[in-house]
């Protein structure tokens, strides 16, 4: 078998009755969804493919992924649990005003945009010019929080 990068390079010359068929190979016994795009399919499979070379997400982390997706699923919104904590290397992504910020935890502090912050809020700040409150500009708290 290929090496993973040269497997996942490969997706991209594949025409969609090819991604259909790899899709299919790499999620036996599940059903593909009808009109998923040839990118779509790409990045699912590219997902598949890391996840049985690397190991895939931790029980807990997928009880709490299915808890959130029925959530939304019921109300349209999202409660984030309240202990949920930022681990280093975590990437909190943000699509505001037609562009996505991406910004990484570190072990003390944030990196956005090549610089380190002490705080989401200085960042928040810096991208909306306004003063919100970066946990909450981030997704990680909400009104009902307070």
């Amino acid at each position: 078998m290929p090496p993973i990068d040269k497997q996942l390079a490969g997706l991209a010359t594949m025409s969609p009755a090819r991604l259909r068929a790899e899709w299919r190979r790499l999620h036996r016994g599940q059903t593909l969804t009808a009109g998923l795009t040839s990118s779509q399919l790409i990045r699912s499979i590219a997902w598949r493919l890391q996840e049985k070379m690397l190991g895939g997400l931790s029980a807990p982390r997928a009880r709490e992924l299915d808890r959130l997706a029925e959530q939304l699923d019921r109300d349209g919104e999202l409660q984030m649990a309240s202990d949920q904590s930022l681990k280093a290397g975590s990437q909190l992504i943000r699509h505001w005003h037609s562009r996505i910020y991406t910004v990484t935890v570190l072990d003390r502090g944030f990196e956005f945009e090549g610089q380190q912050y002490s705080s989401l809020t200085q960042i928040a700040r810096q991208v909306t010019g306004a003063a919100w409150s970066g946990p909450r500009f981030f997704g990680l708290k909400n009104r009902r929080d307070r």
